[in-house]
């Protein structure tokens, strides 16, 4: 039993960049799909699909390369955990790498980045921080 899916998650786009594989992928739920989204959207990875066939859902995550095959993904770390829960206000979310990097936070208004969070004035739990 898995407990930590959100860790899960970025282990294996962290060690699907470092072996430069094309996608990755997981089991899939709502969450995951959420941050994979907001990843997709801050231009780190290029695409994500949901697989529906014959047992459970799958979720796969399209990487991100340059032209000389570096990741767009140089780091990931998991800030919250389940049994640490990290919250911040707004006006508390943390620049990741002097704002190079994203936070991704679970607000009350759905998933988001941390510029999103910071334009509309709304905090949540820290999920992670990409870079």
């Amino acid at each position: 039993m898995m407990t930590d899916p959100i860790s899960d998650m970025l282990a294996r786009i962290r060690n699907g960049a470092l072996a430069h594989h094309d996608r990755v992928e997981m089991p899939h739920s709502t969450l995951k799909f959420a941050v994979a989204n907001v990843l997709k959207s801050e231009g780190f990875i290029d695409d994500v699909r949901e697989s529906e066939g014959e047992g459970p859902k799958t979720l796969t995550l399209v990487l991100r390369y340059d032209r000389e095959k570096d990741s767009a993904i140089d780091g990931v770390r998991r800030v919250s955990a389940p049994g640490r829960r990290v919250y911040v206000r707004f006006d508390r979310i943390p620049r990741v790498r002097s704002g190079m990097g994203i936070s991704i936070l679970s607000t009350s208004r759905g998933v988001m980045a941390d510029r999103t969070a910071r334009e509309q004035r709304v905090g949540g739990e820290l999920l992670c921080e990409v870079w």
